[in-house]
């Protein structure tokens, strides 16, 4: 493994649930890169999850990777709740189905060939590589906004 790839991820989302979007920056040895993309109807924690997922997923090979998220809760499911979540059957504590389980299988699969230290970040308040990330939700999420939702007839 060589020096590590600073990444930075965001989710949005217009309603909760509603049109969202994901950002991810990438930085390694004085490149950048950015990534992003949205969905027409998803949650802020969905969106969260996949710009983790799609950041990691695209690195070609094993890296030390320094993330940093200002969601609290992509940062506590997969230091403390995704254990249990897995050893219990992909069922809480209290034995409910563990909500956006796709996800977390996916982040689970994705974290699996890196070395990654997981870092939170205030979300908003002036850490400039958060707020680009922000930045590139937003944009992944504009295609989405504003569209009718699809209505079935019955």
């Amino acid at each position: 493994m060589s020096d590590a790839v600073v990444i930075h991820t965001d989710g949005a989302c217009s309603g909760n649930p509603g049109p969202g979007g994901w950002g991810a920056v990438l930085q390694y040895n004085g490149h950048v890169r950015e990534l992003k993309g949205g969905l027409a109807e998803t949650t802020n924690n969905q969106m969260e999850l996949t710009a983790a997922i799609e950041a990691l997923n695209a690195l070609k090979r094993p890296c030390r990777i320094e993330l940093h998220t200002d969601s609290q809760y992509v940062k506590n499911g997969i230091q403390g709740w995704l254990f249990n979540w897995k050893k219990n059957g992909w069922r809480t504590a209290d034995k409910k189905p563990v909500k956006n389980m796709e996800l977390w299988q996916a982040l689970d699969a994705a974290v699996q060939r890196h070395d990654i230290s997981w870092h939170w970040v205030k979300g908003h308040a002036g850490d400039e590589m958060n707020e680009r990330a922000d930045r590139l939700a937003n944009e992944g999420m504009a295609p989405f906004k504003g569209k009718p939702k699809t209505q079935t007839t019955l």
